[in-house]
């Protein structure tokens, strides 16, 4: 299953267009382009924006299904919907975010539902999604956001309403990262993350919710490229490749019976251990995976896999993917059913049932009949939040991208209520979550000088860069999309009140 990207030239199409006439794969997983491929850009290079990025993305899968021979299993990352990898499709919560729902498991069926129907529609039968890490690490660098939090069971709980609405619609899931990505500070797209945790511990907290879904009947698991010795009985060789998390513990031990599939074989925490085009391919087959997903050496994979695999291997390994294929492609062919909720409506609900009171008050009426300036510490200026507020009362704003902090400092001199907007430039912890080091001291100067409400557009691990012990109240949003903002101005108004859970650690 090679990358197919969607804002390639014609060069790279007819490239693989004749790799998928060639060699006959067995599919094909789309990301964006070959610049926000992490292992490829890391931001170095610009993501190029296309408005018609869905148009582009159902032409090319039409066009890749016609060359082939026998018909492309089509994959993609849609943890939150389409949005993760297409422009303008419907965006829905990161999994952090719905980790701070109490319960509503209602909601977040109706979503995988909704993002079923979504890939449907553009010719997508199987979603890289949900993810099983339970995030323990506030600075792990590439789950974070994308997990539903470091409680066992809620990310049972969510994960399987999630994998229910997909299923409902006849779209595909993958259980991701085997054996658990959660507790690591490295990126294994760059290199080899080592969990170095007894097999014990492991069973009781990373397996966990593998397990449990596992026996509820998952199509698939996805492996990560993960050090875990208890497991491997080496630091060196990745979960991904090794035959015995594989075989021994997923198959065998957890009696796994269906799809295995490995993380993308681009990752520098496995690429680079072979220098030998082919060897990965064949490491990962042999280690037990079903599917080798952003595979770049294919004729060379092919080849040596031929020569060394046995008939066995070959053909219980078919069998898996055969069958879970045709039941994907007779699931495409039912008629759709019509949404039971539109996405705007499903995301409203959204930031109705998880905005979180993390400390302090919540009742803000004094506050706004003494008067108070709202400041932005934002890359733009413009957001919903103080717009929607300023329907209900009039207050002076100042925004860090229209003026320097002194500047601001200057202006609120006298200013003893501060209602303060915070939205970190990014939802991944390295660069602190690129706030500059002069924005973090202008906010904690406030929080210790002045009576500041604090209301956080981002992941809530950016408090662990603040001491907001003296905040008059921190309400977490967790996302800056307009409905997360326009509810929480109406829960500062007074009009609503927090309902979520904060879903980690801070």
């Amino acid at each position: 299953m090679p990358a197919a990207f969607i804002n390639d030239d014609e060069v790279e199409i007819k490239r693989l267009e004749k790799l998928i006439g060639d060699y006959h794969i067995g599919g094909l997983c789309f990301f964006h382009s070959r610049a926000s491929a992490a292992t490829n850009y890391e931001g170095r290079k610009e993501v190029p924006y296309n408005e018609h990025s869905l148009a582009v993305l159902k032409k090319l899968i039409l066009r890749y299904q016609k060359i082939a021979k026998y018909p492309l299993l089509i994959a993609i990352d849609a943890e939150w919907g389409l949005a993760m990898r297409v422009e303008n499709t419907p965006q829905y919560p990161y999994a952090i975010t719905l980790g701070a729902l109490r319960n509503k498991g209602d909601l977040i069926y109706e979503m995988g539902r909704n993002i079923a129907m979504d890939c449907r529609k553009a010719g997508i039968h199987w979603n890289f999604a949900p993810v099983l890490d339970i995030n323990t690490n506030p600075d792990n660098p590439v789950i974070g956001y994308r997990s539903f939090g470091e409680d066992k069971a809620i990310v049972v709980h969510k994960a399987k309403a999630y994998i229910n609405g997909m299923e409902k619609e006849g779209v595909l899931t993958a259980l991701k990262h085997f054996p658990g990505h959660g507790d690591t500070s490295e990126d294994s797209h760059l290199g080899l993350p080592l969990i170095a945790k007894s097999k014990k511990d492991l069973q009781a907290n990373e397996l966990y919710p593998f397990r449990e879904l596992i026996n509820s009947g998952a199509d698939a698991v996805m492996v990560g490229h993960l050090a875990v010795p208890a497991l491997t009985q080496s630091e060196k060789i990745p979960t991904s490749i090794s035959e015995k998390a594989i075989k021994g513990v997923l198959r065998q031990e957890m009696g796994f019976k269906g799809i295995v599939v490995s993380d993308a074989l681009n990752m520098h925490a496995v690429s680079k251990l072979f220098t030998t085009k082919g060897e990965l391919e064949w490491n990962a087959f042999n280690a037990g995976n079903d599917v080798l997903c952003f595979a770049e050496h294919i004729p060379e994979g092919i080849e040596m896999i031929n020569e060394l695999a046995t008939d066995d291997q070959l053909e219980e390994s078919f069998e898996r993917f055969w069958s879970i294929k045709l039941r994907a492609l007779k699931d495409a062919r039912v008629a759709m059913r019509p949404l039971s909720i539109t996405p705007a409506a499903l995301n409203a609900q959204f930031a109705l049932e998880s905005l979180t009171l993390y400390s302090g008050i919540e009742v803000f009426k004094p506050l706004i009949e003494e008067g108070f300036v709202g400041i932005e510490i934002s890359n733009t200026s413009d957001h919903p939040f103080f717009k929607t507020i300023q329907g209900k009362v009039t207050f002076p704003i100042y925004s860090s991208s229209d003026s320097p902090l002194n500047e601001i400092s200057l202006a609120i001199a006298d200013a003893k209520n501060i209602l303060l907007a915070l939205y970190p430039p990014k939802a991944k912890p390295q660069n602190n979550f690129d706030i500059p080091a002069g924005e973090l001291s202008f906010i904690q100067q406030l929080i210790l000088e002045r009576n500041v409400v604090l209301y956080l557009f981002g992941s809530p691990y950016v408090l662990n860069l603040l001491n907001v012990q003296n905040a008059m109240a921190v309400v977490i949003a967790y996302q800056d999309l307009e409905v997360f903002q326009q509810h929480a101005a109406r829960h500062f108004s007074g009009e609503v009140k927090a309902k979520g859970k904060l879903p980690v650690n801070i």
